[in-house]
């Protein structure tokens, strides 16, 4: 994940941080590595905090994209981290800073979420993400205990809609496991509460 990340990060970056005359060319990697640590940073604390419901929602589209990202709560704290680690790295203004990660995170992100989205995409999915994140044996214990498949939760969510089939297609890979998935059924009813509203 990190080295696809690393790519969207630089196609984002030629104007922000290339071209900018605040950040010395020597001193280009080193900023877009400080988004990035940004970026992995925040989605990874909300993953080990188990908000793995507005993971999934933002992944997914589901809390907008381009600059209307910047309103989700995630994407904030991503971007008030990445302000203050260019600010404390590199010397730049508050508002410099902020404007660098204007230019740059909403396009990040909202190329990650088309790339997990997109079934027919397999450079970047909710599986391996989430995998990243958590960190695989997390991952491979909750898949292990209900056969957890984030990739069928997402693209569920990224049709705009989820309705009964989908829910019905998720709870199968819990169900059909027999009597060792008792715990899988509360991940399930969990996560499907968050993604509805509880």
């Amino acid at each position: 994940m990190l080295e696809q990340l690393m790519g969207l990060i630089q196609d984002q970056s030629q104007d922000a941080i290339v071209k900018n005359p605040a950040i010395p060319n020597e001193h280009n990697t080193d900023a877009m590595q400080a988004i990035l640590g940004a970026v992995t940073g925040g989605l990874q604390n909300q993953a080990q905090s188990g908000n793995i419901s507005g993971l999934m929602g933002l992944l997914s589209g589901n809390s907008g994209t381009g600059s209307n990202l910047m309103n989700n709560p995630i994407v904030s704290g991503i971007a008030q981290n990445a302000i203050g680690s260019l600010m404390e790295k590199f010397g730049l203004s508050n508002s410099a800073a902020a404007n660098v990660i204007a230019q740059v995170l909403p396009g990040v992100l909202t190329s990650m979420i088309s790339k997990t989205s997109n079934p027919n995409d397999n450079s970047m999915d909710f599986g391996s993400i989430m995998g990243s994140l958590l960190g695989g044996q997390q991952t491979q214990q909750v898949q292990q205990q209900g056969g957890f498949d984030f990739n069928q939760i997402g693209y569920a969510l990224a049709d705009g809609k989820l309705d009964m089939n989908d829910v019905m297609r998720i709870g199968g890979s819990f169900l059909g496991g027999g009597a060792g998935n008792n715990n899988a059924g509360g991940g399930l009813g969990g996560l499907l509460g968050g993604l509805f509203g509880k």
